[in-house]
């Protein structure tokens, strides 16, 4: 009687031990990668809210005059109108986020984009495309500072 030769390897063995091995070496490779990838992106840091800011000097303002400030990362608009009284607004269009300017000649804050006008007084619509009016802030004199701060 002859001997019983070994059954060769199936294929279904082969193809798991290669599925196997190569998962293996793509977690290798990603638990390598990944860190690096992380490290080399840095994370996104919120900027700090900022609540009141100093938008010039009374002694600066004459009446009817408009000046643009900084509060945070976003400009703002203070205003003082001719009957003397301060208004303060974000300079961002609600329309389609472009940066307003005072018109003093015509004496409305005006968005160069559209053409859109807002009233001084309101800081509302009073032509044009935007949706709503401008956010309006507080101000507040302190010594010979124009003191802007966001309403709650």
């Amino acid at each position: 009687m002859s001997e019983k030769e070994p059954d060769p390897p199936s294929s279904d063995r082969r193809t798991l031990t290669k599925t196997l091995l190569g998962a293996g070496f793509g977690a290798s490779a990603a638990s390598f990668v990944y860190p690096a990838v992380q490290f080399m992106i840095p994370p996104e840091i919120g900027e700090a809210p900022v609540n009141e800011v100093v938008a010039g000097k009374v002694s600066e303002f004459g009446a009817n005059v408009g000046r643009i400030f900084k509060f945070g990362s976003r400009p703002g608009i203070v205003v003082r109108t001719s009957s003397g009284e301060w208004r303060a607004y974000s300079a961002v269009c609600t329309h389609l986020n472009c940066t307003v300017q005072y018109d003093s000649d015509e004496r409305y804050i005006w968005c160069a984009c559209h053409n859109a006008k807002f009233d001084p007084d309101t800081g509302a619509v009073a032509s044009g495309p935007p949706p709503r009016g401008l956010d309006k802030y507080d101000v507040n004199i302190r010594d010979d500072d124009v003191v802007v701060t966001r309403r709650a």
